[in-house]
């Protein structure tokens, strides 16, 4: 089954198309299929729902995750003996 696509032009303000652009190359997408993913996460609930899952993760584990956080970052915070300044 083909789908057929329809093109159209959309006005953005220069720093957002970059940021856009970021975006997309940071998840080795070209930027059309970035827009494409955004509008279908938007329009079907799927964002929302992946929100609504990370915050229950958050609320259930968050003192878990807030731990583990500061361990993973201890070694980075506290100077180590004779480490440079």
């Amino acid at each position: 089954m083909t789908s057929v696509k329809k093109q159209t032009q959309v006005r953005l303000e220069e720093d957002v198309l970059e940021a856009g652009k970021a975006a997309a190359r940071a998840r080795s997408l070209d930027f059309n299929k970035y827009v494409e993913r955004l509008i279908v996460e938007d329009t079907t609930g799927a964002r929302a729902a992946g929100m609504a899952a990370a915050q229950r993760l958050i609320d259930e584990h968050g003192d878990f995750l807030d731990d583990l956080e500061q361990r993973l970052d201890a070694p980075y915070t506290d100077r180590q003996p004779g480490a440079a300044a």
